[in-house]
């Protein structure tokens, strides 16, 4: 039976799901239905983990750290296969491989194996992939055919983020933001210094629709919010934090973020009119957006270097955030004020500044998978770190699971191939 109170949230997801082929179940991006690793709220969630969790089937796969997604009954992941970086289609419930399709030679760096480091977007009956070169693909969910593609190198003269960049402070990792989509718009980081550092495109013909700023692309995934009322896309590029106009790419705001390294990783979290960001250098800084006469401007409120998070992207739940600090301990961090209301240590497998957790909101939970493949489930309380049950279901990662139906998609392999496990965590 259904909670009435529930009932508002239930149906506003119904509807935004009932106008494409997605179901409200399904984990179709990076971070989840809203990009912001929580679950919607209908979805069915555990209140505490099993002993030893079930693993439905298990599959080997290529490298790279481009993490899972589930939509419409698919698994779509993205490896390198024989030297290609490669798209795969699997049926979530066996594991049948429907299709694959090569997206790109594979990217290569120091950081681990050759492979794709972006997580692929499902909307509707399409689904956007990007290589680690720069190579935006959109294909058709059914078998794979490509629609449209553009080159981030070739077609606007952006700045290759590889190891051997000649750009100072420019990143090593390739490119790793997953683009987002907002109603019929898809808004890619493409880091083009001639004025196309962000570049909207018309989802489904791959038509131009604005360029904006000369930003150098980071790591971090762009996001869309209301922000003072206005809703924009926000990305943290190199330079730093900005809010940009969805009908014409106009700069609405900046907060500067710039560091020697030009790795600015985790996703930038949204609360209310805040924006926190995370940079390994800069520490965690809180901006807020406010309006300014017809327009609107940024103040950074506060920054928190003994909360600065490397590429490990945190989570908000009301308004604390939940994320990996820098001494490898957990930190909930008051969103107003930058005050760490807690810290606890003694869950990660790397070296600090190597540390990755992902987190993911399940309910009135918090699940973390840790770095040496452990499922951790936390109260997300302010208050206090309540551990309530942890349980171990993979090898070494560092990718984001996927949570759909009760089922973890997650995916492990540092260093080398790894396997890709679908794990029941309700019955």
């Amino acid at each position: 039976m259904v909670n009435p109170r529930s009932l508002p949230a239930l149906l506003f997801w119904m509807t935004i799901f009932s106008a494409t082929n997605l179901r409200v179940e399904d984990w179709p991006q990076w971070r989840g239905p809203m990009r912001t690793g929580h679950t919607h709220a209908g979805a069915r969630v555990p209140t505490t983990l099993p002993v030893e969790p079930k693993a439905v089937w298990r599959l080997k796969v290529g490298e790279g750290f481009a993490s899972p997604v589930v939509a419409v009954g698919k698994v779509f992941y993205f490896d390198n296969q024989d030297g290609k970086e490669t798209l795969h289609a699997i049926n979530a419930t066996d594991r049948q491989e429907l299709w694959r399709a090569i997206v790109d030679e594979v990217f290569r760096d120091e950081q681990g194996p050759p492979g794709p480091r972006c997580t692929p977007l499902v909307d509707d009956d399409r689904v956007y992939a990007q290589s680690g070169k720069g190579e935006l693909q959109c294909l058709r969910t059914a078998d794979g055919q490509k629609l449209w593609h553009v080159n981030f190198l070739k077609d606007f003269g952006a700045a290759f983020l590889g190891e051997d960049s000649k750009i100072a402070g420019a990143a090593e990792h390739g490119y790793t933001a997953a683009p987002v989509v907002e109603g019929e718009r898809l808004i890619a980081c493409v880091g083009g210094t001639n004025s196309a550092g962000v570049v909207c495109f018309e989802k489904r013909t791959g038509k131009i629709l604005w360029k904006s700023q000369g930003d150098l692309a980071a790591y971090a995934a762009p996001m869309v919010a209301t922000l003072a009322g206005v809703k924009q896309a926000v990305c943290f590029t190199v330079a730093g934090l900005i809010g940009l106009s969805l009908d014409d790419g106009q700069l609405l705001w900046r907060v500067p973020i710039k560091t020697s390294y030009g790795r600015n990783v985790s996703t930038p979290v949204i609360v209310d009119d805040w924006v926190v960001a995370a940079s390994y250098q800069a520490g965690l800084v809180g901006a807020k957006i406010s309006a300014d006469g017809a327009g609107l401007k940024a103040e950074t409120v506060w920054t928190n270097k003994a909360a600065a998070m490397n590429f490990s992207s945190p989570i908000a739940v009301g308004r604390h955030l939940y994320g990996l600090g820098p001494a490898k301990n957990l930190v909930c961090v008051e969103v107003a004020t930058g005050k760490i209301a807690w810290s606890k240590e003694g869950y990660f497998h790397t070296a600090p500044n190597a540390a990755h957790a992902s987190f993911l909101v399940l309910g009135k939970s918090i699940l973390i998978c840790t770095d040496a493949g452990q499922l951790v489930l936390i109260a997300a309380d302010p208050t206090a770190c309540r551990e309530m049950s942890r349980a171990q279901v993979c090898g070494l990662n560092w990718c984001n699971p996927a949570y759909a139906d009760g089922r973890l998609y997650v995916r492990d392999g540092i260093k080398a191939t790894g396997n890709l496990y679908c794990v029941e965590l309700l019955p």
